[in-house]
């Protein structure tokens, strides 16, 4: 039996779309967020609104890159964030650097800080979890510690107000969106990313095929960890004056984690939609009724776990491969 011309297959066309569909959706993810930030700078009048959901875009991909990617989740993660913020701030009070140089440094303070943590990959699941979120707190109690106020200045805090530039803090911000979208797009679309998703559903299994478990998932570790160091030395950066507890503080690991799982994990635009959506309803409803934000952050994690597990993107993809079914059906 010959087939008509509607059912012969397309090469490069499956029910992902069309090739072309395909190659150019990475480059839309991440100039579209990059676009949006650039626009929304002219007709929104709270910029420091924008530059904390954009760190919130790159802190939520760095979750997705070692989450997403190989299934470790941090809770810890926010001690990347408050050692990037204080190794910039050291930079620029005693070394007299730059914002956008000791933003660098602030990301290789990230990098040190998790080379550092690699011992925790002997453990798994809750364990990993919690001990990272026990090195955050440790890492807080170390630089608040009143000894340490000559190099750290305790618990008081940084004043970094000299080098405060508004325009500058605001565009490493949406730059540092962009790099960390860019990154999951290299990653998800590379061998390295198949490698990373074979670690994650059967570490045994990979390593019997010849793949370097250990140093593969700390390559992604430490590229995860250099988004937070980045992210957390541009956010201590463009507010100015901020105390140990403002960059070490849980919530922004809590933030990260669901905005990630709330758009996606695993996916390239998942974790975009997600801290885009949910930041502007915290600005909304969390910043004058904070209970009523937590309330709703409660009800968004029971709906995740139980109807929707991949998040926005998981269900934008069923809509649209049963697409075809829906128009039959009507």
């Amino acid at each position: 039996m010959s087939l008509s011309a509607r059912q012969v297959p397309v090469i490069g066309e499956g029910k992902q779309g069309p090739r072309w569909r395909r190659s150019l959706s990475p480059g839309l993810a991440v100039a579209i967020p990059v676009l949006a930030f650039l626009v929304a700078v002219h007709v929104y009048s709270n910029e420091l609104l924008l530059v904390d959901m954009a760190i919130y875009i790159a802190l939520a991909q760095g979750i997705n890159i070692i989450y997403g990617f190989t299934g470790y989740l941090p809770f810890g993660y926010f001690g990347f964030f408050g050692i990037g913020a204080y190794v910039a701030g050291y930079g620029i009070v005693h070394l007299g650097l730059s914002g956008p140089v000791a933003a660098l440094f602030g990301g290789v303070g990230g990098v040190v800080v998790g080379a550092v943590m690699l011992p925790l990959f002997r453990l798994k699941g809750a364990y990993f979890a919690l001990t990272t979120l026990a090195v955050g707190e440790a890492l807080y109690a170390i630089v608040s510690n009143p000894s340490l106020t000559k190099i750290t200045n305790g618990p008081y805090g940084l004043n970094l107000a000299a080098v405060y530039s508004s325009g500058w803090s605001f565009g490493m911000a949406v730059g540092l969106a962009g790099v960390s979208i860019l990154a999951v797009v290299l990653i998800k679309n590379s061998r390295y990313g198949m490698t990373l998703k074979a670690i994650r559903d059967d570490p045994y299994s990979a390593a019997m095929a010849g793949i370097n478990v250990a140093r593969d998932r700390f390559y992604a570790w430490l590229i995860a960890a250099a988004i937070a160091g980045v992210g957390g030395a541009i956010y201590g950066w463009a507010i100015s004056v901020f105390y140990p507890q403002d960059v070490f503080d849980v919530t922004v690991s809590v933030f990260a984690i669901v905005f990630a799982l709330f758009g996606g994990i695993g996916t390239i635009w998942g974790p975009t939609l997600g801290a885009a959506v949910l930041y502007a309803v915290y600005n909304v409803v969390g910043v004058s009724n904070p209970q009523y934000f937590q309330l709703i952050y409660g009800l968004v994690i029971v709906l995740l776990v139980l109807f929707a597990p991949r998040g926005l993107a998981g269900i934008a993809r069923y809509l649209h491969e049963h697409r075809p079914f829906m128009r039959s059906s009507r």
